[in-house]
């Protein structure tokens, strides 16, 4: 109970921090419309595995072998091709903007048949290429696996997923990644997070600029446009682009409770409320032990001793007084305290939240994950 309640007082504590810290730059919460990452695909071959690659009975990975033999003039039966050190696997790559040929790029490399690890493999020469279809560079290497698993005698050890590397470097652009992030001489500056407050303040701070004080533009909750001075060059746009980006914006959180039934754990953010609420907990126990006796059996007897199971049950309830929670315009430091005060676990305090979010008590979005 004293781990919980530091846990809980943790996060208590970083929500307040963050409340008080929520300023923010620009090009942290937001970017420019055009130059987002480009992503791309691309399905190729693994080897050099220790017998844990796909099964020969996966034929997607035994043709793909082939096809690959081929290509070096090596011809072989479909039915001789009984190698287990080949996995086929996809390649998937996120690419920065702006960069030009030549540039590399890490890749997260995924078995897409039964392999059951891909540690120690090679990635062979694998083409990537775009939602469109244009081929956008190559990708090859040794794969880092930030796991294992391993089996013998029907005993098993793993550690993460082995079924997924990445390759650090692995790809080289073969394109430059353009992007036309101006348009009709305006820019558009989009929040990640969308919301009209923190969007109404992004647009005072840019207009607060030199030149763009009659420039700036509210869209909708998460675009804000920026008309450019006339006769601007790209030397002056890139300049403007990044005075935008340095500009320190206090943001508008949501209030958002999170909770991870899976883990037990819940995150509260600064901006939760409690309207006055009474609550009152009550746990019970319920213990089953089994038992078997072995009566003995009457002197001068043959036959066994004959086990009898037999089973104690008991039962403990915990009572807890029914606890005010009146927490109208206090601070989240008040609702930890409300809160450790019910003296309930992890799992408990999740059905609390439920309960209160029924009846109208917390003020803020209620996220189950």
């Amino acid at each position: 109970m004293k781990k919980f309640r530091k846990f809980i007082c943790l996060f208590f504590i970083i929500a307040i921090s963050t409340q008080i810290a929520n300023s923010a730059r620009i090009k942290d919460i937001a970017v420019i419309q055009g130059s987002t990452n480009i992503q791309a695909i691309g399905y190729g071959l693994v080897t050099g595995l220790n017998n844990t690659g796909d099964n020969p009975q996966t034929y997607f990975t035994n043709q793909s072998l082939m096809n690959m033999l081929k290509r070096f003039g090596i011809t072989i039966p479909q039915k001789n091709s009984r190698v287990r050190n080949v996995a086929a696997v996809i390649v998937t790559a996120n690419i920065p903007s702006f960069l030009r040929s030549g540039s590399k790029v890490d890749v997260t490399v995924s078995s897409i048949g039964d392999a059951s690890s891909l540690q120690g493999g090679v990635l062979l020469l694998t083409t990537l290429s775009t939602s469109d279809g244009t081929i956008i560079g190559s990708a090859q290497g040794a794969l880092s696996v930030g796991g294992y698993d391993f089996s013998a005698y029907g005993s098993r050890v793993s550690k993460n997923v082995a079924t997924t590397g990445r390759i650090p470097n692995g790809m080289i652009l073969e394109s430059n990644i353009n992007s036309t992030y101006v348009v009709d001489n305006k820019i558009n500056v989009v929040l990640r997070e969308p919301d009209f407050t923190t969007a109404s303040r992004v647009q005072s701070a840019i207009a607060g600029l030199p030149n763009l004080a009659n420039s700036t533009l509210v869209i909708d909750a998460a675009t804000i446009e920026i008309t450019l001075p006339n006769g601007a060059n790209q030397n002056q746009i890139n300049q403007i682009i990044s005075q935008i980006e340095a500009l320190n914006v206090v943001t508008d959180q949501v209030a958002k409770v999170v909770i991870n039934e899976r883990t037990g754990t819940i995150v509260i953010g600064g901006n939760v409320q409690l309207l006055p609420a009474t609550i009152a907990h009550s746990g019970l126990e319920i213990t089953i032990q089994k038992q078997v006796l072995v009566p003995q059996p009457a002197p001068f007897t043959i036959r066994p001793p004959s086990p009898v199971e037999t089973a104690e049950i008991t039962a403990r309830e915990e009572q807890n007084a029914a606890q005010p929670l009146i927490l109208q315009g206090a601070t989240v430091q008040d609702m930890a305290n409300a809160l450790n005060a019910l003296k309930v676990k992890s799992r408990d305090l999740i059905a609390i939240f439920q309960a209160l979010k029924e009846v109208g008590s917390l003020q803020a979005e209620l996220i189950i994950q």
